[in-house]
Parts: structure tokens; sequence; C-alpha cells
């Protein structure tokens, strides 16, 4: 459950900027902009492939950097964001066309992202998929 402000209501406002931060980092994604993925990824990196693989955020920025990672749509639908202080987690899919060392994947992954929030800006740290099977 998200944290509670006083009045036992959500944090509704630290919600929508993780989403915000969310739906910006997937754009860049598709969009291989670099400068705006360096921003919204912490130092701290530690981003998981549905391969099994995991990246650090230097190696990972690489990746996207150097056509490693090609996305040619990415669907993130959302099921739930919970606020705890300064991290966030939130929890829902990835569905993404692209291409992985020029071989074209399609992939269909819960997807957890935890968010940390540091200086006021909301910063990836940890994102882990799960392939969906059946």
């Amino acid at each position: 459950m998200s944290e509670m402000a006083a009045t036992g209501t959500r944090d509704t406002e630290a919600e929508q900027a993780v989403l915000a931060a969310e739906d910006r980092r997937y754009q860049a994604m598709q969009d291989g902009d670099l400068a705006t993925l360096d921003e919204l990824c912490a130092e701290e990196l530690s981003y998981a492939h549905s391969s099994g693989g995991r990246d650090t955020k230097r190696e990972y920025l690489d990746g996207v950097g150097s056509g490693q990672f090609v996305y040619h749509r990415v669907d993130h639908p959302v099921e739930r964001v919970e606020v705890y202080g300064d991290t966030a987690v939130v929890i829902g899919r990835m569905i993404a066309e692209l291409d992985v060392r020029g071989t074209p994947r399609r992939l269909d992954n819960y997807a957890l992202a935890v968010w940390t929030r540091t200086s006021g800006a909301w910063q990836l740290v940890a994102y882990a998929p799960t392939p969906v099977v059946g």
C-alpha cells in the first residue's frame, strides 16, 4: 500500500511524477535518446533483461547507443505504483518489438521498476522483467 499522508490519502503527486518518468524512459528507449536515459537512470542502476542478463547503467546506455538494443515499439501498461517515502515501485508489463544485436524480438514481460527520489527528481535504480508464459 502506498505511503499515506497525514490526511490518510495516497501520495498521488509522487505517483504521477513516477508515471511521467516511466513514460519519458520508455519514449527515450524508442528514440535512442541517451541524454534522457542518462538523466532518468541512477548511477547504481541494475537493469535486468528477460534473457537473464543484467547491465549496469553504463552497459545499458552503451547497448542502446551502439544499436545493440533498438526499440521499435514499447507498450508499458501499469498495474500499480507504490510509493514509500523516496522510493517507488512500479508493477506492470512491458510489451515490446525490438532488435537485439540485429535479431528481431517480441517481448511480453511482467515488469518491476524501482525508482528513487534524489534532490526532488525520480531516477530508475532497478528494473526486472519476467517473461509472461501461457
